[in-house]
Protein backbone atom coordinates (compact mmCIF):
# COMPACT_ATOMS: atom_id res chain seq x y z
CA UNK A 1 0.00 0.00 0.00
CA UNK A 2 1.28 3.48 -0.80
CA UNK A 3 2.60 5.25 2.26
CA UNK A 4 0.92 8.65 2.39
CA UNK A 5 3.95 10.25 4.08
CA UNK A 6 6.41 9.15 1.43
CA UNK A 7 8.12 12.31 0.12
CA UNK A 8 6.27 14.47 2.65
CA UNK A 9 8.57 16.94 4.40
CA UNK A 10 8.00 16.98 8.15
CA UNK A 11 9.54 19.71 10.30
CA UNK A 12 9.99 18.70 13.94
CA UNK A 13 10.95 21.29 16.53
CA UNK A 14 12.48 20.12 19.78
CA UNK A 15 13.81 17.20 17.78
CA UNK A 16 16.51 16.36 20.33
CA UNK A 17 14.03 15.90 23.18
CA UNK A 18 12.17 12.82 24.38
CA UNK A 19 8.96 13.52 22.47
CA UNK A 20 10.82 14.90 19.46
CA UNK A 21 12.75 11.64 19.23
CA UNK A 22 9.53 9.61 19.32
CA UNK A 23 7.83 11.79 16.70
CA UNK A 24 10.88 11.55 14.43
CA UNK A 25 10.90 7.76 14.73
CA UNK A 26 7.17 7.55 13.96
CA UNK A 27 7.41 9.65 10.81
CA UNK A 28 10.67 8.00 9.69
CA UNK A 29 8.92 4.61 9.91
CA UNK A 30 6.40 6.01 7.44
CA UNK A 31 9.05 7.20 4.96
CA UNK A 32 8.68 10.92 5.63
CA UNK A 33 11.58 13.28 4.95
CA UNK A 34 12.57 14.88 8.24
CA UNK A 35 13.82 18.38 9.00
CA UNK A 36 15.02 18.20 12.60
CA UNK A 37 15.11 21.54 14.43
CA UNK A 38 16.65 22.11 17.85
CA UNK A 39 19.11 24.35 19.62
CA UNK A 40 21.15 21.24 20.50
CA UNK A 41 22.81 20.24 17.23
CA UNK A 42 24.66 17.30 18.77
CA UNK A 43 21.41 16.10 20.30
CA UNK A 44 19.67 16.22 16.91
CA UNK A 45 22.47 14.23 15.33
CA UNK A 46 22.20 11.59 18.06
CA UNK A 47 18.48 11.21 17.28
CA UNK A 48 19.18 11.01 13.54
CA UNK A 49 21.77 8.29 14.20
CA UNK A 50 19.08 6.22 15.97
CA UNK A 51 16.69 6.32 13.01
CA UNK A 52 16.37 3.28 10.74
CA UNK A 53 18.92 2.92 7.96
CA UNK A 54 17.81 4.80 4.89
CA UNK A 55 15.74 7.37 6.77
CA UNK A 56 16.11 10.82 5.26
CA UNK A 57 16.71 13.34 8.05
CA UNK A 58 18.75 16.49 8.35
CA UNK A 59 19.63 18.70 11.31
CA UNK A 60 18.80 22.41 11.28
CA UNK A 61 20.11 24.23 14.36
CA UNK A 62 17.76 26.97 15.54
CA UNK A 63 17.03 29.25 18.45
CA UNK A 64 13.24 29.16 18.57
CA UNK A 65 13.16 32.25 20.79
CA UNK A 66 14.70 34.46 18.11
CA UNK A 67 12.55 35.28 15.10
CA UNK A 68 15.49 35.76 12.75
CA UNK A 69 16.95 32.38 13.68
CA UNK A 70 13.58 30.71 13.04
CA UNK A 71 13.16 32.50 9.71
CA UNK A 72 16.65 31.48 8.59
CA UNK A 73 16.20 27.88 9.69
CA UNK A 74 12.86 27.45 7.90
CA UNK A 75 14.28 29.14 4.79
CA UNK A 76 17.10 26.59 4.89
CA UNK A 77 14.60 23.74 5.22
CA UNK A 78 12.65 24.97 2.20
CA UNK A 79 15.84 25.55 0.21
CA UNK A 80 16.97 21.98 0.94
CA UNK A 81 13.69 20.03 0.72
CA UNK A 82 11.67 22.35 -1.51
CA UNK A 83 8.68 22.69 0.80
CA UNK A 84 7.17 22.02 4.22
CA UNK A 85 4.18 19.68 4.39
CA UNK A 86 3.89 19.04 8.12
CA UNK A 87 5.03 21.22 11.02
CA UNK A 88 5.19 19.40 14.34
CA UNK A 89 5.83 21.98 17.05
CA UNK A 90 7.17 19.68 19.75
CA UNK A 91 9.56 22.09 21.49
CA UNK A 92 8.46 23.41 24.88
CA UNK A 93 9.07 23.01 28.55
CA UNK A 94 7.78 23.17 32.11
CA UNK A 95 8.90 24.87 35.27
CA UNK A 96 7.04 25.28 38.53
CA UNK A 97 6.91 28.88 39.63
CA UNK A 98 6.37 31.02 42.69
CA UNK A 99 3.07 32.70 43.41
CA UNK A 100 2.02 35.14 40.68
CA UNK A 101 2.80 38.16 42.85
CA UNK A 102 6.31 36.81 43.41
CA UNK A 103 6.97 35.95 39.76
CA UNK A 104 9.65 38.08 38.12
CA UNK A 105 9.62 39.18 34.49
CA UNK A 106 12.31 36.71 33.49
CA UNK A 107 10.43 33.67 34.82
CA UNK A 108 7.18 34.76 33.16
CA UNK A 109 8.87 35.52 29.84
CA UNK A 110 10.74 32.22 29.87
CA UNK A 111 7.54 30.15 29.92
CA UNK A 112 5.66 32.37 27.47
CA UNK A 113 8.57 32.49 25.03
CA UNK A 114 9.49 28.80 25.20
CA UNK A 115 5.95 27.49 24.84
CA UNK A 116 3.97 30.14 22.95
CA UNK A 117 6.28 32.56 21.15
CA UNK A 118 8.21 29.66 19.60
CA UNK A 119 4.98 28.30 18.06
CA UNK A 120 4.05 31.74 16.77
CA UNK A 121 7.46 32.14 15.12
CA UNK A 122 7.48 28.73 13.41
CA UNK A 123 3.89 28.98 12.17
CA UNK A 124 4.47 32.49 10.84
CA UNK A 125 7.55 31.31 8.96
CA UNK A 126 5.94 28.13 7.59
CA UNK A 127 2.37 28.98 6.59
CA UNK A 128 3.29 31.07 3.48
CA UNK A 129 5.00 28.00 1.99
CA UNK A 130 2.01 25.80 2.83
CA UNK A 131 -0.33 28.33 1.20
CA UNK A 132 1.88 28.34 -1.88
CA UNK A 133 1.73 24.54 -2.04
CA UNK A 134 -2.00 24.37 -1.30
CA UNK A 135 -1.62 21.86 1.54
CA UNK A 136 -0.32 21.68 5.07
CA UNK A 137 -0.69 20.17 8.51
CA UNK A 138 0.40 21.81 11.76
CA UNK A 139 0.38 20.02 15.10
CA UNK A 140 1.19 21.97 18.24
CA UNK A 141 1.80 20.69 21.75
CA UNK A 142 -0.34 22.38 24.36
CA UNK A 143 -1.03 20.62 27.67
CA UNK A 144 -3.78 19.44 29.96
CA UNK A 145 -2.77 22.40 32.13
CA UNK A 146 -4.05 24.74 29.40
CA UNK A 147 -7.62 23.95 30.45
CA UNK A 148 -7.37 24.91 34.13
CA UNK A 149 -4.91 27.14 35.95
CA UNK A 150 -3.04 25.60 38.87
CA UNK A 151 -1.28 27.21 41.81
CA UNK A 152 2.41 27.97 41.25
CA UNK A 153 2.04 27.07 37.57
CA UNK A 154 0.69 30.39 36.30
CA UNK A 155 3.31 30.98 33.62
CA UNK A 156 3.15 27.41 32.36
CA UNK A 157 -0.65 27.20 32.30
CA UNK A 158 -0.97 30.60 30.61
CA UNK A 159 1.64 29.75 27.98
CA UNK A 160 0.01 26.43 27.11
CA UNK A 161 -3.43 28.07 27.03
CA UNK A 162 -1.94 30.54 24.55
CA UNK A 163 -0.83 27.62 22.37
CA UNK A 164 -4.35 26.16 22.39
CA UNK A 165 -5.97 29.49 21.49
CA UNK A 166 -3.34 30.24 18.85
CA UNK A 167 -4.06 26.82 17.34
CA UNK A 168 -7.76 27.67 17.11
CA UNK A 169 -7.04 31.04 15.48
CA UNK A 170 -4.66 29.50 12.96
CA UNK A 171 -7.22 26.81 12.13
CA UNK A 172 -9.92 29.42 11.54
CA UNK A 173 -7.63 31.50 9.31
CA UNK A 174 -6.48 28.60 7.15
CA UNK A 175 -9.38 26.13 7.04
CA UNK A 176 -10.35 27.07 3.47
CA UNK A 177 -6.78 26.66 2.22
CA UNK A 178 -6.35 22.95 2.96
CA UNK A 179 -4.16 23.67 5.99
CA UNK A 180 -5.29 21.91 9.16
CA UNK A 181 -4.02 23.12 12.54
CA UNK A 182 -4.55 21.09 15.70
CA UNK A 183 -2.93 20.62 19.08
CA UNK A 184 -2.55 17.82 21.57
CA UNK A 185 -3.06 18.09 25.31
CA UNK A 186 -0.69 15.61 26.96
CA UNK A 187 -1.05 14.52 30.52
CA UNK A 188 2.13 13.56 32.35
CA UNK A 189 4.61 12.19 29.80
CA UNK A 190 6.69 9.18 30.80
CA UNK A 191 10.19 10.63 30.50
CA UNK A 192 13.35 10.00 32.54
CA UNK A 193 13.15 13.57 33.84
CA UNK A 194 9.57 13.13 35.08
CA UNK A 195 10.44 9.80 36.70
CA UNK A 196 13.32 11.47 38.53
CA UNK A 197 11.07 14.33 39.64
CA UNK A 198 8.21 12.07 40.78
CA UNK A 199 9.78 8.76 41.82
CA UNK A 200 6.77 7.66 43.89
CA UNK A 201 4.30 7.99 40.99
CA UNK A 202 2.79 5.07 39.11
CA UNK A 203 4.55 5.38 35.77
CA UNK A 204 2.10 2.97 34.15
CA UNK A 205 -0.54 5.70 34.28
CA UNK A 206 1.59 8.17 32.34
CA UNK A 207 1.65 8.71 28.58
CA UNK A 208 4.53 7.07 26.67
CA UNK A 209 6.14 9.42 24.13
CA UNK A 210 5.45 6.86 21.39
CA UNK A 211 1.71 7.06 22.12
CA UNK A 212 1.77 10.84 21.76
CA UNK A 213 3.74 10.46 18.54
CA UNK A 214 0.97 8.23 17.17
CA UNK A 215 -1.57 11.01 17.75
CA UNK A 216 0.71 13.54 16.04
CA UNK A 217 1.00 11.24 13.03
CA UNK A 218 -2.78 10.74 12.96
CA UNK A 219 -3.40 14.51 12.93
CA UNK A 220 -0.99 14.84 9.99
CA UNK A 221 -2.65 12.01 8.09
CA UNK A 222 -5.46 11.85 5.55
CA UNK A 223 -7.60 10.16 8.21
CA UNK A 224 -7.72 13.52 10.04
CA UNK A 225 -8.53 15.55 6.91
CA UNK A 226 -11.71 16.92 8.50
CA UNK A 227 -10.12 17.68 11.88
CA UNK A 228 -8.91 21.23 12.42
CA UNK A 229 -8.93 23.53 15.43
CA UNK A 230 -9.05 20.55 17.78
CA UNK A 231 -7.35 20.18 21.14
CA UNK A 232 -6.95 16.44 21.56
CA UNK A 233 -6.62 15.10 25.12
CA UNK A 234 -3.94 12.43 25.52
CA UNK A 235 -4.01 11.81 29.26
CA UNK A 236 -3.22 8.13 29.58
CA UNK A 237 -4.72 6.83 32.84
CA UNK A 238 -3.90 9.89 34.89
Amino acid sequence: MHNEFENKVVVITGAAGNLGRAVAAAFAARDARLAMLDLNEQGIQAVIDELPAGAEARAFPVNLLESESVNQSLASVIAHFGQVDVLANIAGGFTMGPLIQDTDDQSWDFMMNLNARSVFYTCRATIPNMLENGWGRIINVSARAALEGKARMGGYCASKAAVKTLTESLAAENKFDNINVNCILPGTIDTPQNRDAMPEANFDNWVPPAALADVVVFLASEAARCVTGAAVPVYGKS
